[in-house]
């Protein structure tokens, strides 16, 4: 168990003990810090996931923390690097960011800047700006392992036909449309406000109808964040599965491919889907399931790229370990050994500096191409925590690597058309 650092410094100018709380920095990456009191926080949210998840304590607990907390110092390295490269490309995620927020404070039904912050630290732990700055975070690792490793999993039609020849009986289709929606919340509205939120969905409907591209409309107006990211695409939908007045409407025979639907009041707002395309059941083609079965292969494959693309950023960053702390993702050849210069910053920090740095406790999020394979690490030990309330969200896994700590997650897409 890690311990804190107090040491006492002395003023030789006025012989007056200036007693200051330090905490000792165990590794440096490129330009930031990772200190013991990262560390200590990360293990002590293994430990409250371990407990909510698995109900368990004492040695019991002590040793699933023991397990899980032995590559923590890796995961924690790995995240930073992430970061900076990200950064280092100039990738964008502003737009992500101020969407999931957004959609946090429609569904906190708070709109006063000030309560909404409070909130969210009522919710998180956190204060706002650290939530936020995690949020960003995670966004920019998940569309930097999306771009670098999971775009380049390249699987060989050759391969993807044998799987389909061996595999034929599972492949098979059933009765389901592929939608798009384009969301308007009424959530904390008041009656006239809602009304203009009805006007609003109505000349939506007729601008698409008359020709503007649905996914355009979708992004500049939609308040789902996650659907309106790729243009209000939602996963395919059997029948059976969704509430009946609106599955009436778009397995109806008389509604083609490209039909836009009137608006569609529900609880939490009003909808507007778009019909993208629908099968009926029966023996799936090569070319139909392609894709699912290129996604099924790749998934195994992404933890390995991951770690070789991991491994790559390792060689090329500034990276310094002190003694005592473990890397159990070091690279072969690498020398990460603490070097001590006079001159140079002491190997302790004051807790002012420690926080002006990013002290980033990991959020939680999806990856390309779904979960990762079982049985490696990032599937077994980075499991979504709970969301905030009244989400609905799953479990899911992180982009880079495990044991990150239990927090809230962005909002879920907007749960509209389901029974």
């Amino acid at each position: 168990m890690f311990r804190w650092i107090v040491v006492v410094l002395v003023s030789s100018a006025a012989f007056a003990a200036d007693v200051r709380v330090v905490e000792e920095i165990a590794v440096k990456v490129n330009g930031d810090i990772i200190t013991r009191g990262d560390l200590l926080e990360r293990q002590r949210k293994i430990a409250q996931q371990i407990q909510q998840e698995e109900r368990i304590s004492g040695p019991a607990l002590q040793a699933a923390v023991a397990q899980q907390a032995k590559d923590m110092l890796e995961t924690m390295i790995d995240e930073r690097l992430l970061v900076h490269k990200a950064k280092e490309l100039d990738i964008k995620v502003d737009a992500d960011v101020t969407r999931s927020i957004s959609a946090m404070q429609l569904q906190s039904g708070i709109a006063d800047p000030d309560k909404f912050h409070e909130w969210v630290r009522e919710q998180t732990g956190m204060a706002f700006e650290e939530y936020k700055q995690q949020m960003t975070d995670f966004y920019l690792e998940q569309q930097l392992v999306r771009s670098e490793v999971t775009q380049h999993i390249v699987i060989p039609d050759e391969e993807a036909r044998k799987y389909y020849e061996e595999h034929k009986a599972e492949l098979v289709r059933k009765d389901q449309v592929f939608l798009s929606q384009l969301f308007i919340s009424t959530v904390g509205k008041t009656p006239e406000q809602i009304a203009v939120a009805e006007k609003k969905a109505q000349d939506l409907v007729a601008r698409a109808r008359h020709g503007e591209k649905f996914s355009e409309l979708v992004i500049a107006n939609s308040d789902d964040p996650e659907t309106s990211r790729t243009g209000g695409q939602l996963p395919p939908e059997e029948k059976g599965q969704m509430r009946k007045e609106i599955e009436a409407i778009v397995f109806d025979p008389k509604n083609p491919k490209g039909y836009v639907t009137d608006p569609i009041k529900t609880d939490s707002g009003i909808v507007i889907l778009r019909i993208e395309d629908r099968t009926e059941a029966g023996q799936a083609t090569f070319d139909e399931a392609k894709e699912q079965i290129q996604e099924f292969l790749a998934k195994p494959r992404i933890p390995v790229k991951l770690r070789e693309y991991e491994n790559k950023l390792r060689q090329e960053a500034f990276l310094e370990i002190k003694d005592g702390y473990v890397d159990t993702g070091a690279v072969p050849g690498k020398d990460t050994r603490w070097h001590e210069v006079v001159g140079l910053k002491p190997e302790t920090t004051t807790k002012e500096e420690v926080a002006a740095h990013r002290k980033r406790k990991k959020f939680l999020g999806l990856i390309a191409h779904g979960s990762v394979a079982p049985g490696t690490k990032e599937n077994s030990s980075a499991k979504m925590p709970a969301p905030l309330p009244g989400s609905g969200a799953a479990s899911t896994t992180t982009p880079a690597a495990a044991a990150a700590p239990a927090g809230p997650v962005p909002p879920p897409t907007a749960p509209i058309i389901k029974q």
